[in-house]
């Protein structure tokens, strides 16, 4: 290892990639500003998040786990300009707010406003 090293590691870090927990919350804060899917949301993630990633296990893995608790829905779409219809994800209504509140925790891990634990 090298002194350059050490800088070219902080210019230029790693990806994080994301555990279930801040999945599920990353995907609530793309869903309660209304529905996408899970390509978008990858795409998404790695435009607007630099040092952030997805596996695509763990995003539908995560949008599963959202599904089968009845917090979000899902239903097939054609979606402009895309060959086949996508899968289309959007918030129960039932489940807004709580989906705020979690994409809030979201928001204030990726802005440093909230340390993890």
């Amino acid at each position: 290892m090298k002194f350059d090293d050490i800088y070219q590691f902080f210019e230029n870090p790693p990806p994080h990639y994301l555990n279930r927990e801040l999945a599920v919350c990353y995907i609530l804060a793309i869903l309660v500003q209304g529905e996408s899917y899970g390509t978008q949301m990858l795409e998404t993630l790695e435009r607007k998040y630099l040092t952030y990633r997805i596996s695509d296990t763990v995003l539908y893995g995560s949008l599963k786990f959202l599904e089968d608790n009845g917090v979000i829905a899902g239903c097939w779409k054609k979606v402009l300009g895309r060959g086949r219809p996508r899968r289309m994800y959007k918030v129960e209504s039932e489940w807004v707010d709580r989906a705020k509140e979690l994409a809030n925790l979201w928001h204030d891990y990726t802005t440093g406003e909230r340390k993890a634990i």
